[in-house]
């Protein structure tokens, strides 16, 4: 029987069930070894915005039944809203059982907040740029669907695996700078808002870092997805820790950085803003 690691609190995001790209097979894997106290699910679990009848495989369904089975056996669930599963705003505050829907959360974590939500509210307001959406949607989905294929012949081949989105995003200088102020945004509204965390989503790109500026600091988080990275937070022992989910192994390894909060760093930051 597989051991299950008690972990406090869970967040996942951009899962994208119901197409091509979602790694539901990786992430049943995942859920299947943790045993959550709290599972924050922030935003595109669900892709109502590509739901076809004709692809929905067991598989995917297999993730909705273990999200609900963890919800069943005492673990607290919140399904913050995306853009992508906008369609369940109609249904925010709900709350059936250890299962709500909401469109944010604030959570509290051993004296500090956390500020939790997925973070397509920023499209709007970060240069009008809704680079995701416009790589998103089908085109999205069919450039993760070749690049599987791709990557399949290159394994065979005995070469890395290649990811399309990853250098286009790396590439285009829209995309980097989309990243770059969505980062920004969001820290700079938590430390006006005196949160010591920001938990986002939205932008498939896994992070985790300390944000200073002349108010203050916190630090950002990304959950990332479960398209190209297969990544997921966690936070156990007052110490956030970034898995992500390996392909090759079936195992789930620790990324190379974890965060605690660090007298030092405050010092440091405090210094440095002091003069200004």
């Amino acid at each position: 029987m597989l051991k299950k690691r008690k972990v406090e609190v869970v967040v996942i995001s951009d899962v994208h069930l119901g197409t091509f790209g979602c790694h539901a097979k990786e992430l049943y894997h995942y859920l299947s070894t943790i045993k959550p106290k709290t599972l924050i699910l922030n935003g595109d679990i669900i892709d109502i915005w590509q739901f076809r009848k004709s692809y929905f495989p067991k598989s995917h369904l297999k993730v909705i039944k273990k999200i609900i089975d963890l919800a069943s056996k005492g673990t607290e669930v919140y399904y913050i809203t995306g853009n992508h599963d906008e369609m369940l705003r109609k249904f925010s505050d709900t709350k059936i059982g250890n299962f709500s829907i909401i469109d944010k959360l604030v959570l509290e974590l051993d004296d500090k907040k956390a500020w939790i939500f997925h973070g397509d509210v920023f499209d709007a307001s970060v240069q009008h740029s809704k680079w995701i959406a416009k790589l998103g949607g089908w085109g999205y989905d069919l450039l993760i669907l070749a690049n599987r294929s791709i990557n399949w012949v290159l394994q065979k081949m005995g070469k890395e695996p290649y990811s399309f989105s990853k250098k286009i995003k790396a590439n285009v200088k829209k995309a980097v700078k989309f990243i770059s102020d969505f980062e920004v945004t969001a820290s700079e509204l938590a430390i006006e808002n005196k949160y010591d965390y920001v938990i986002c989503g939205h932008i498939h790109e896994p992070k985790m870092i300390r944000k200073v500026n002349k108010k203050g600091t916190t630090f950002y988080l990304n959950s990332g997805d479960w398209v190209e990275n297969l990544t997921a937070l966690e936070y156990n022992k007052k110490r956030w820790k970034l898995y992500r989910y390996d392909k090759d192994s079936n195992m789930i390894q620790e990324d190379f950085f974890e965060m605690e909060t660090k007298l030092s760093e405050q010092l440091i930051a405090s210094l440095l803003f002091s003069n200004k």
